[in-house]
């Protein structure tokens, strides 16, 4: 099996990716850019940031020359937004109402509003909530649910259930069941797709090697063989807009949806781990075509049966990877991490390469 990452790199190192530093350029604001705008309360800051730049991963820069802002990541509802031009170079400034202050007899209160979120989180908190990414050797070894008194099958909430004991009893616990293995372009894992089911509480630790639970807070049925985490789900934390930079890049390897076929607001997989990448981080989406075996009759080096003849040149042709898209990593894990799909200009697919923006 060919090395698709050592692939990439030749390609990249090539220079066939269509990609620049975008940091490097000079900032272009859209020519339909408006001049003024007052943030709602349902804006994000990604739609923001599009309606002045097409490539929206550059606002910290619209921000740069005001030094009376000190992170352009920090918008309320209500703020408005002032485009001016200072020396030929756009600058953002901001017209903000100060705190409302709520007097009474007995307590003086100021309201703040809660800045804009960065990304739509009504499309990516249900990713953040229940789903996951695991180590194979943690997923392997976690307590699972075995049955119940009535010889259930599936369980729902308030069931008291049967439970394998694996290491210290603990008060709390997620129910997850595996969904994937998740896998890179090699065939090699990266981890366990798990979906949070229910909650958990323990009831009586059994000396015997076996726990007693209780079923809370079903999403869906629990089911024999359904495993017990324990910990909270991860809480999206802050994140700072950032293009990611030459090293980071790699592969979508799967998706959420179970599509082959994705596109604006889908959440994919890609082969980068928390140590490769950060939330927050741009990344383009790019496509590659097959590698075609030039002779009288051009072939696609991928299709079955191919045959090179003594009429080929035995030359072959790497084909660009053109831009389709562009994601924002929102959740990292060990090997793999979760990005949103925020621009598609065609479909995205599993294999799809993800580098520079």
């Amino acid at each position: 099996m060919v090395n698709k990452s050592k692939t990439l790199v030749a390609i990249i190192t090539a220079g066939l990716l269509w990609c620049v530093n975008c940091a490097a350029l000079a900032l272009d604001i859209k020519d339909d850019a408006p001049t003024t705008y007052t943030v709602k309360k349902n804006d994000t800051l990604w739609d923001i940031a599009r309606l002045f730049l097409d490539k929206p991963w550059l606002w910290p820069d619209l921000w740069r020359n005001n030094t009376q802002i000190m992170n352009p990541h920090l918008i309320y509802p209500g703020d408005v937004l002032v485009l001016r031009y200072v020396d030929g170079e756009p600058v953002m400034d901001v017209v903000r109402d100060k705190p409302r202050i709520t007097l009474s007899p007995d307590v003086e209160r100021t309201t703040k509003p809660s800045p804009i979120s960065l990304l739509p989180w009504s499309v990516i908190e249900p990713y953040i909530q229940h789903h996951e990414i695991l180590d194979p050797g943690k997923y392997k070894i976690l307590p699972h649910l075995l049955g119940d008194k009535n010889a259930s099958m599936r369980f729902v909430d308030d069931d008291l259930v049967m439970s394998r004991r694996s290491g210290r009893a603990r008060d709390q616990y997620r129910v997850i069941r595996k969904q994937s293995k998740i896998e890179d372009l090699d065939g090699n894992t990266l981890g366990v797709q798990v979906h949070h089911i229910a909650n958990a509480t323990m009831v009586e630790d059994r000396a015997a090697g076996e726990w007693l639970v209780k079923i809370e807070g079903t999403n869906s049925e629990a089911k024999r063989g359904d495993k017990l985490l324990y910990g909270e789900p991860k809480i999206a934390g802050d994140m700072t807009l950032q293009a990611a930079t030459e090293e980071q890049r790699g592969f979508i390897v799967g998706n959420l949806h179970q599509h082959q076929l994705l596109g604006k607001y889908d959440v994919v997989i890609v082969d980068l781990g928390e140590s490769d990448i950060q939330p927050g981080t741009v990344m383009g989406i790019y496509q590659q075509g097959p590698t075609i075996i030039d002779g009288d009759e051009p072939k696609y080096l991928s299709e079955s049966k191919v045959v090179v003849s003594v009429f080929d040149d035995g030359s072959t042709v790497e084909q660009p990877a053109l831009k389709v898209g562009e994601l924002v990593i929102f959740s990292t894990f060990t090997h793999a991490s979760y990005g949103i799909i925020t621009r598609a200009a065609d479909v995205v697919k599993t294999g799809n390469i993800v580098a520079q923006p």
